[in-house]
C-alpha cells in the first residue's frame, strides 16, 4: 500500500505537466496561421511593451518620465550589443542617463524646465549589435550618429517617433534590406547619411521631395532609374556614387540651380547624354560623373557653370570637342575627361592646375588612344541623344510640392511646359574597347557626418582612410520661407473645353510670356555659421549654449576639400 501511494504521488505532477504541454500544442496547431501570428503579437504587446517596461523598472529615481523612457531605450540597446571593444557603454548604468558616454542632454523644446536626451553620438566606436525598437522612446533626440561601427540588420520602424531628428548618420555599418522608408516620416530631418552599407532595391521618389540639405546614399546596392522629380530636391550636396542605377540623368536637375553645390554620380550605371540643363547649375562647385556610360558631346551650356571648381567625366564614351568657354570659367581648377573619345581640346584648358586628358583622340597630346581605336569608334553613326527619350525639363521651384492642375483657367495657346515625357529604354550602343575601369569601392569613411556642435564622444584610437566623397557643410539652421501663392486668375470668358496638359509649375499670368519664377523654398545660401545649440524644431526652438560634456571634448574635423 505504501509503495502504491508513492507511485501515485510521482505520476500525479508528471501527468499534469504532460497534459498541459500537449493540450497547449494541440490548441496552437488547431489555430489558423493568421490567428497564431496575432496571438504571438498579442503576447509581445502584453509582455514586451516598451511602456510596460518603463512602468516596471526597479527602484530608480528619474527627474522626469522622458529620462525614464530614455533609460529603458538605452538599456534595451545595450542588451543588443554583442561587442564593445572600447567599453563606451560600460557606464550605461543607473538612472543618470545624461552621464552615459555618447549621450547628451538638453532642455526639452516644448518644456525648457525638463532635461531630455537630445543627442546620441557613438561614431567610430567599432560596436557590434543592432538597433532595437525601444529607440523610438528617445522622442527628443535631434542628432543620431552611429557611423563607423558594426551595426547590422534594419533601421527600426519605431524611429519614426523621433519627430525632432535633424541628423541621421548610420554610415559605414552593416545595415541591409530595402531603403529605410522610416526616414520619410521624419519631418525635421535635414541630413541623411546611409553610405557604405548593404541597402538594396529602389530608392523612393518621395526622398527627392523631402526638404533635406544633404543626401548620402553612395556605396550601397541600390538599383533603379533616377525619377523625373530628382530635381525637386532642395539639397546642397547629393552623392549617389557606386550604386547600380540605370537610365538617364534627369533634365530636372535644372531645378536645383539655387541650392545644389555638389553632385557626385561616380560609377552609378547612368547611360545617356549629359542634359543641357546642367548649365543652369550656376552654384555647383563639384560635378563627378566618371565611370558611367555617358555618350554624345559635352553640351555648350557647361560653359555657364560659373562656380564650378571640379568637373570629372572620365571613363565614359563622350565624343566631340570641349566647349571653348568651359576652360575659361573663373573658378575651375580640376578637369578630368580621360578615357573618352574627345577629339578637340582648347589650348586654354592646358593652363588648369589639374587636368587629365589621357586616352582620348587628341592630336599632339601624349598618352592618347591608337588611331585604329579612335577611327573604329568615331566611324559609327553619331549618337542621337533624343533616342534615349529622357524626361524633358519641367521648370518648377526646387523642393516645391507638386501643384494641382488649374481648374478655372482658360486654355493657354502655348503651354509653359512640354507634354509629359514617354518612358522608353535607350537604344543599345555597343561599347568601345575600353580598358577595364578600376571600379573599387572606396574605403570606409573616416569622417562621415558634418561636424556636430559638441555632440561627439572622444575620438577613437583607430581611424579609417578618408572616403572618396565630400562631407557636406553643416546643415542650415534656418527654415525656408513659404512659397508665395500666385494671384487667382481672372474669371474666364471662355468655357474650359480643353484643359491644358498637366504641368508642375504655377499657372502663368495673362501675359503670353513665361511667368517669373517665385523665390525658391530654400533661402540664399550663406557661409555656414557655427552651431551653438542643437538643431531646433519649428517651435519652440533650442536656445543657449550646449550643456557641458562629461569627459574629454571631441570636435569633428572639418570636411575634406575634395573627394579624392
Amino acid at each position: 500500500m505504501k509503495k502504491k501511494n508513492q507511485t501515485f504521488s510521482f505520476f500525479t505532477p508528471f501527468t499534469l505537466i504532460c497534459f498541459f504541454v500537449f493540450s497547449n500544442a494541440a490548441l496552437t496547431d488547431s489555430l489558423p496561421p493568421a490567428n497564431v501570428q496575432r496571438k504571438a503579437l498579442g503576447y509581445r504587446e502584453k509582455f514586451l511593451s516598451m511602456e510596460d517596461h518603463a512602468a516596471n523598472l526597479p527602484s530608480l529615481t528619474f527627474q522626469n518620465p522622458r529620462l525614464k523612457n530614455a533609460y529603458v531605450a538605452l538599456q534595451a540597446w545595450k542588451e543588443s550589443i554583442v561587442s564593445d571593444p572600447m567599453n563606451l557603454t560600460s557606464n550605461w548604468v543607473g538612472s543618470d542617463v545624461c552621464n552615459y558616454t555618447g549621450v547628451f542632454c538638453w532642455s526639452a523644446p516644448d518644456n525648457p524646465s525638463l532635461q531630455t536626451v537630445s543627442g546620441i553620438d557613438l561614431n567610430h566606436a567599432d560596436i557590434a549589435g543592432h538597433l532595437v525598437e525601444e529607440i523610438g522612446l528617445l522622442t527628443d533626440v535631434a542628432i543620431f550618429h552611429v557611423n563607423s561601427n558594426r551595426f547590422c540588420g534594419r533601421i527600426p520602424k519605431a524611429m519614426k517617433k523621433l519627430k525632432l531628428l535633424y541628423e541621421l548618420d548610420v554610415s559605414n555599418n552593416r545595415f541591409s534590406g530595402p531603403f529605410p522608408y522610416v526616414v520619410l516620416d521624419l519631418p525635421d530631418l535635414k541630413y541623411l547619411d546611409l553610405r557604405f552599407n548593404e541597402f538594396e532595391g529602389n530608392v523612393p521618389r518621395e526622398l527627392f521631395e523631402k526638404n533635406l540639405d544633404a543626401i548620402f546614399i553612395n556605396d550601397n546596392r541600390f538599383g533603379f532609374e533616377l525619377p523625373d522629380n530628382f530635381g525637386n530636391s532642395p539639397v546642397s550636396v547629393i552623392v549617389l556614387a557606386n550604386n547600380k542605377f540605370h537610365g538617364c540623368l534627369p533634365a530636372s536637375i535644372g531645378n536645383m540651380s539655387k541650392t545644389l553645390h555638389e553632385l557626385i554620380l561616380l560609377n552609378s550605371g547612368l547611360r545617356s547624354c549629359l542634359p543641357k540643363e546642367i548649365g543652369l547649375l550656376h552654384n555647383l562647385t563639384v560635378f563627378d560623373a566618371s565611370y558611367n556610360k555617358l555618350m554624345g558631346e559635352l553640351p555648350d551650356e557647361i560653359g555657364e557653370m560659373k562656380s564650378l571648381v571640379r568637373f570629372a567625366v572620365s571613363h565614359n564614351m563622350i565624343t566631340g570637342s570641349i566647349p571653348k568657354s568651359f576652360c575659361k570659367l573663373p573658378s575651375l581648377e580640376s578637369f578630368h575627361f580621360g578615357y573618352n573619345f574627345i577629339t578637340g581640346e582648347p589650348r586654354v584648358c592646358l593652363r588648369l592646375d589639374d587636368i587629365d586628358d589621357n586616352r582620348n583622340c587628341l592630336r599632339d597630346r601624349p598618352k592618347q588612344r591608337s588611331h585604329l581605336q579612335c577611327e573604329g569608334f568615331l566611324s559609327r553613326p553619331t549618337v542621337d541623344c533624343k533616342a534615349f527619350k529622357c524626361h524633358k525639363f519641367d521648370i518648377s521651384p526646387p523642393g516645391s510640392p507638386p501643384l494641382a492642375p488649374p481648374v478655372h483657367s482658360p486654355p493657354l495657346p502655348k503651354p509653359s511646359s512640354p507634354p509629359p515625357p514617354v518612358y522608353s529604354p535607350p537604344l543599345p550602343l555597343p561599347s568601345p574597347p575600353l580598358p577595364p575601369p578600376p571600379v573599387h569601392s572606396p574605403p570606409p569613411p573616416r569622417h562621415s557626418s558634418p561636424p556636430p556642435p559638441v555632440f561627439s564622444p572622444p575620438p577613437p584610437r583607430h581611424s579609417s582612410p578618408p572616403p572618396p566623397v565630400f562631407s557636406p557643410p553643416p546643415p542650415r539652421r534656418h527654415s525656408p520661407p513659404p512659397l508665395p501663392l500666385p494671384p487667382p486668375p481672372p474669371p474666364s470668358r471662355l468655357p474650359p473645353i480643353h484643359p491644358p496638359p498637366l504641368v508642375h509649375s504655377p499657372p502663368p499670368p495673362p501675359l503670353l510670356r513665361p511667368p517669373s519664377l517665385p523665390p525658391p523654398r530654400s533661402p540664399p545660401r550663406s557661409p555656414p555659421r557655427p552651431l551653438l545649440s542643437p538643431p531646433p524644431p519649428p517651435a519652440p526652438a533650442y536656445n543657449g549654449p550646449f550643456p557641458p560634456i562629461i569627459g574629454a571634448p571631441y570636435a569633428s574635423p572639418p570636411p575634406p576639400q575634395f573627394y579624392y
